[in-house]
Formats: structure tokens, sequence, C-alpha cells
């Protein structure tokens, strides 16, 4: 007979394990608003401003590995309660930043943190949900608030921006960082290391995050330096050599920080690189959608919020029906067609004019957008996941992390790269430009960053129907087959049944 309490909790530690997973993807998209008042506070260059966005996710995204490999080996809770506290931490000292440069390097400290808190979080569901529909249906919660929380985090970044300061989108993970320890501490269940060995492989981990921050770097600087220049080569050669020791490194070292056998398993490679096309897309339109709202149609911070209401609330419409519909077809005609949504959303926001409406030009293409992304966040997790063994789920979720972040972060890089260019290309028929003219420029780059994060997209269809396989899970069928959940001391399946 199910246990009302033990389901009760059961729920709880997932909404728990997603709530903290909320605060590190709301720290990306919530300073997306407070940027032009930060930038005015400490008077930094646009290039200077994208880094605070940048740090956060190159730390993150190259550390996410390590992170999730330190949760299969010293204990995901453990690991899970140290990164939620020192991300509180972390955040309280982003808050009281008293200068940009400063701001820049706590924000790398805080990706820093949020590594090793998200990849812990996710593998301790993994490990509790036996493959199949439950699993599905916690991974459509995560995944909604893995790719709702972007959309979010514009919103409540507006209000804390306009009505108590630009600091405060610091300052609330405080509270809620309090909030998860205190109640995660009490009900999520121990977690000894899955192997007897501790050793992590750091000159991994740092080569690899040395090898994405002067890739993104050198994006970064290709439009000012040119995109043939010898220092926007140095770098991403530099970028290339560090890839390289990274792989060699991998392949002798005894414990490395991802055994390259796991490679070998086709769908957790293209579910990651699928998963690198929709971040880069989806990334770059909020950064581009943000200034369009702020800088064209003069939106106030709030209401540049509310404008990308129509993002999660698609999301999650079609999140919260994706375990069903896996369940039906699978999850690789999902990812067939899903992103073509996703494609179809941002081409359309590539033709808003300047004097453009949000209703008749703008909330079509978000809402198209949201529901090819709800869908497809959710197949990507089901198919990078399918067959994973437990001493390997936090590296699975390292991996899937990591592609999510880095993938963002090339995706500003490239898109941001790119309509500098074309910006600047575009005044050079004026001698004289005007602000309309200005305006222009400025909304034909977003036309083009939107047309090009749309080929991202495309390309997560072509990895789908030629590298994805469906792979069929057994349905659980008796209480004995079911993965433990443990809490406190009893001990309850993925039913909430003891």
């Amino acid at each position: 007979m199910a246990n009302k309490k033990g389901k009760t909790s059961h729920w709880l530690i997932l909404i728990i394990l997603a709530l903290a997973q909320f605060m590190v993807v709301l720290d990306i998209s919530i300073v997306n608003v407070m940027l032009p008042t930060v930038q005015h506070t400490f008077h930094m260059s646009e290039t200077s401003l994208q880094w605070i966005i940048t740090a956060y996710t190159i730390t993150f995204g190259g550390f996410l590995l390590f992170g999730g490999r330190a949760a299969d080996l010293f204990g995901r809770r453990r690991v899970f309660l140290s990164g939620v506290a020192t991300f509180a931490i972390v955040s309280l000292l982003d808050g009281l930043s008293r200068s940009g440069g400063m701001l820049i390097v706590l924000r790398a400290c805080q990706g820093l943190t949020a590594a090793f808190m998200s990849p812990a979080a996710l593998s301790i569901v993994l490990v509790n949900y036996k493959e199949g529909h439950g699993r599905n249906v916690a991974l459509a919660v995560w995944g909604a608030v893995a790719s709702g929380g972007a959309a979010i985090g514009v919103l409540l970044g507006g209000v804390f921006t306009q009505y108590l300061g630009w600091r405060w989108n610091f300052f609330i993970n405080v509270p809620v960082g309090i909030l998860v320890l205190i109640i995660a501490s009490r009900i999520v269940p121990k977690h000894e290391n899955e192997e007897k060995r501790t050793t992590v492989d750091l000159f991994g981990a740092v080569s690899v995050t040395a090898a994405v921050m002067l890739l993104v770097y050198g994006l970064t600087k290709a439009p000012s330096y040119g995109w043939t220049a010898g220092p926007t080569l140095g770098l991403l050669a530099g970028s290339v050599l560090l890839f390289a020791i990274f792989i060699y490194n991998e392949s002798r070292a005894k414990h490395p920080l991802i055994p390259l056998r796991v490679f070998k398993l086709r769908n957790l490679v293209a579910a990651n690189i699928i998963q690198i096309c929709l971040a880069a897309g989806m990334y770059a339109t909020f950064f581009f959608a943000t200034l369009f709202f702020q800088e064209i149609l003069r939106y106030s911070p709030v209401k540049t919020g509310i404008a990308f209401l129509a993002v999660p609330f698609a999301i999650t419409a079609t999140a919260a029906n994706a375990p069903k519909l896996i369940q039906r077809i699978g999850y690789k005609k999902i990812l067939m067609a899903a992103p073509l949504l996703s494609a179809g959303g941002l081409f359309w926001l590539g033709h808003v004019p300047v004097t453009g409406g949000y209703f008749a030009h703008i909330m079509p293409g978000m809402i198209i957008m949201g529901l090819g992304l709800g869908f497809t966040f959710v197949s990507v997790l089901v198919a990078a996941t399918s067959g994973i063994a437990g001493h390997l789920s936090g590296l699975a979720s390292g991996l899937i992390n990591t592609s999510q972040q880095v993938g963002g972060s090339l995706g500003l890089a490239i898109l941001t790269g790119v309509a500098a260019t074309v910006t600047v290309r575009y005044l050079k028929r004026f001698p004289k430009p005007t602000g309309l003219d200005i305006a222009k420029a400025s909304v034909h780059a977003d036309h083009i960053g939107f047309y090009i994060a749309s080929t991202f997209s495309i390309l997560a269809v072509l990895l789908a129907i030629f590298v994805v396989k469906q792979v069929k899970t057994k349905p659980v069928k008796t209480v004995k087959q079911l993965q433990p959940f443990k809490a406190r001391n009893k001990v309850y399946d993925s039913t909430g049944q003891y």
C-alpha cells in the first residue's frame, strides 16, 4: 500500500533538486536585462559587458565534467550540498561588487560552483528513477526548468533591476540557496561514492576549460581583430592545441575525466551535439531579443521580462506532454520534428520589422520556438541518459549540462560577432548615419543572427535522422525491478510505494 508521506517526500526531492537547477539556469539569463544598468554604473565597454554572461557560462561549462565525476566519486549528496552553499556565498559577493572587473571574476567563480551543484542534482535524479515513463516524467520537469528558467530569468531580472536595483539579481540566490540547503539536507538520500578510488583528473578539467575559454575569447574578439587576423587565428589555434592535449591526456590517464569509450555510445554523442545546437540558438535569441526590446522598442526592464513570458509558457505546455508522446512514438521521431518548430520560430523572428508590434510580429515566433524547445529538450535528456550505468550518471549529467552551457556560450560569441560585423558593413552605406539608420542596422544584424540560429536547429534535425537510434526500454512490472529510492531511514520505489 502506498505511503502518502513517502510519496510526498519523493516529489519534494525532485522539486528541491529542480529548484537548485532553476537557480543555475536563472543566473545565466537574469543578468541580460541588467546589462545596460551595470554598463552605466561601472562605465564598461560592450565587449567587457558580454563577459558578465560569458565568464559564468564558460567556467560552468568547462568544469561541469569535473563536477559530474566528483559527484560519482565523492558522493552526490555531499557534492550537491557543497555546491549549493558556495553558490549562495559567491552570489552574495556578486551583489556586493565594486567594479566591472570584480563582477566578471566573481561571475566566473559562481559558474565554477554551479558546475558542481548542477550535475550532482541531475545524477541524483538519474540513479533514483528507473528508465521508462517514470524517469521521463522526472526529466520533463528537469527539461522544463532548464529551458523555461532562462526566459523567466529575464522577467525577474527586469523586476529586480527596475524596482530593487541590479544587485538583487544576485542577492535573491542567498535565501533560495538557504532554503534548498535546509530541505535537501533533511530529505535527499545519502549517497556513498560509486567507486573505491577517489582520484580526479584535475589536469583534464583545467585543459578542457582553458580550451573552451580560448575558443570563445577568440570568437568574441574576431569582429574587432578580423576573422583572418593573426591574433584571432592564434587564439583559435591555441584552443585547438589545448583540446588535442586534453584528448591525449584522457587516452593516457589512469583515471580520466572522460573515459573516451563513452563516445562509442552514439545516442550520448548525438544528444550532446543536438543540445549544443539548440542552446547556441536559444541563448543568442534571448540576447538579441533583449536588446531589440530595450533599444529599438524602448521597453522598460519589466516590460521586457513580460515580453519573454510567451517562451516558458510554450515550453511548459509541450514539456508536460513530452513523456506521454515519448512513450507512444519514441524520442527519435520527436527529435526529427520538434527542432523544426524552433527553426520556424527563429526564422519568423528574422523578419521582425524595425517598427514591428509585439503581438503581431514577435510573440508568434517566440511561441513557435518555445513549443519546439519543450519537446526537444526533454527528448534530448531521455536520449542522452538511456542505458547509462549508475557509476557514470554524474559524467552523463555533466556532459549534457556542459553541452548546453558551451553551446550557449559559443552561440552567443559567434552570433554577436557576426551581428557586429554585419552592423558595421551596413552602416558603411551612410556617410552620416541617423538614429533610424543605426536602428535599421541593428535590426538587420539581429535578422542575420536569427537566420543563423535557425540553421542550428536544422542541424539538430539531421543529427536526429542519421545518428540517433531509438532504444526501447522494457516496462517495469514488479516492485523488485524498481530502482530503490531512499528517504531518511525508509526505502520506497519510483512510484512512491514501500
